[in-house]
C-alpha cells in the first residue's frame, strides 16, 4: 500500500531536509508542495527529489493558502497512485514518528485525525491565547456542525484514496485552517468512518508561524456557511 505525505511549504528551508529524510526513512513517499518560497525551499526540495526516488515536488506559482496547496497535492498524489494520502506540517509541530500510527489506524477508518484533544493528546509549548484560539475554534465548529470530533482544526490527517475520490475537490475553496474543518465535515457527510488518535503537538522552533487574522476570520464565517449548505442539501 502506497502512502504519500503531502508537505506544503513556504519558507521552510530550516526544516525541509530533515523532515523529508525522516519521512523517507519511515517508508513513505513525500510530495513537497512549494508556493514559490523566496528563501530557496523549492530548490532544496528539487535537490532532495533528484537524490531520493521517494520524493517529488510540485511547484506552485505563488502563495495561495493552505487549502489550495493541499488540493493540488491530493490530485498529484492520487495521479501518482497513492492509496493513502497524509497531511502534515513541515515545521515538526507534527512529529513524523506518528505517521506510522496514522497509517495503521487507517486499516479501520477512512480518515484518521491526529488529535490534540482526545485522551492522551496534548499541546506542548503554546501560550494561553493560541490555546484558546485553537481549542475554541474546534469547539465552535463541533457545536455548529453537530460533530463528535474533538479536534476539527488539526492538520495531521490520513485519508484513504476512496475518500478523496468521493469528495468534490473542485468545490472546496477554504484557504486556511477552515480547510481542515471542511475536509472532515464533508468526509463525515459522505458516510465515511473517521477516527481520532492522540498526538502531541509542539509549536515550531525554526521559521515563522503562518497564522493570521484572516485565517481566524475565515474559520468564523465558513463554519456556519458549511452548516447552511448541508441543511440545503448542497453537501
Amino acid at each position: 500500500m502506497v502512502a504519500t505525505v503531502c508537505l506544503p511549504t513556504y519558507n521552510e528551508r530550516e526544516n525541509l531536509e530533515r523532515m523529508v529524510r525522516t519521512l523517507v526513512g519511515l517508508g513513505v513517499r513525500v510530495l513537497v508542495i512549494d508556493d514559490s518560497s523566496p528563501d530557496g525551499t523549492g530548490e532544496i526540495a528539487d535537490g532532495l527529489a533528484a537524490e531520493l526516488d521517494e520524493v517529488s515536488v510540485l511547484h506552485r506559482p505563488e502563495k495561495q493558502g493552505l487549502g489550495p496547496a493541499y488540493l493540488d497535492g491530493f490530485r498529484s498524489a492520487l495521479a501518482e497512485g497513492a492509496d493513502l494520502v497524509l497531511e502534515m506540517d513541515c515545521d515538526f509541530s507534527h512529529d513524523p514518528v506518528d505517521v506510522p500510527r496514522l497509517i495503521e489506524a487507517a486499516a479501520e477508518a477512512d480518515l484518521v485525525l491526529g488529535s490534540r484533544y482526545v485522551a492522551g493528546g496534548r499541546v506542548g509549548n503554546w501560550g494561553p491565547l493560541r490555546r484558546f484560539i485553537s481549542r475554541g475554534g474546534s469547539l465552535y465548529a463541533q457545536v455548529i456542525l453537530g460533530l463528535p470530533i474533538r479536534d476539527l482544526t488539526g492538520g495531521f490527517k490520513c485519508y484513504r484514496r476512496a475518500v478523496l475520490e468521493a469528495l468534490p475537490l473542485d468545490e472546496i475553496h477554504s484557504k486556511g485552517y477552515a480547510f481542515q474543518i471542511e475536509g472532515t465535515y464533508r468526509t463525515i457527510r459522505k458516510g465515511f468512518r473517521v477516527r481520532e488518535i492522540p498526538i502531541t503537538f509542539v509549536d515550531r522552533i525554526e521559521g515563522g508561524s503562518k497564522m493570521s487574522n484572516a485565517i481566524v476570520l475565515e474559520g468564523v464565517w465558513k463554519v456556519p456557511a458549511l452548516r447552511l449548505a448541508a441543511l440545503r442539501g448542497r453537501l
